[in-house]
């Protein structure tokens, strides 16, 4: 029972739930951008390269054989320079979106900086010994 009520805690804290819907905005992005690469990136770039398909591009290692219903073996380069230019286009957005992010926490911390800084502990004591000197000087 208290490792329901732990698991309770842990689960409903403020980072785990932002935790889970990062992953899931992520999972989303992650679509998307794999959408950009391939429908509109991978067009452009096969158009620029003279019609080759990225996707295509393979070293057949061994032959299929329909016969003994043996699968073709191949080195599929051209899926993994996909993947890589997934990558590079999601490691883009990723920093663009951490540099706003710093960019709007300097805004607030120069915000916080600015603030007038109350008196220190030593000047609030000595302010309080000459009082009570004061004090005791008129008794």
């Amino acid at each position: 029972m208290f490792m329901l009520k732990e698991f309770k805690e842990f689960a409903l804290k403020g980072n785990v739930m932002d935790l889970a819907v990062g992953v899931i905005i992520g999972g989303a992005f992650g679509k998307i951008v794999t959408s950009l690469v391939n429908d509109v990136l991978m067009p452009l770039i096969s158009m620029l390269t003279g019609g080759i398909n990225f996707s295509d591009l393979k070293i057949v290692l061994k032959a299929a054989d329909p016969s003994k219903e043996i699968a073709e073996v191949a080195f599929k380069y051209g899926a993994f320079i996909q993947n890589v230019i997934d990558f590079l286009i999601i490691a883009f957005c990723i920093f663009m979106m951490v540099k706003a992010m710093n960019k709007l926490s300097r805004k607030k911390e120069e915000v916080v900086e600015e603030a007038p800084a109350g008196p220190t502990q030593e000047e609030i004591l000595t302010d309080i010994k000459n009082i009570l000197n004061d004090i005791k000087e008129k008794n």
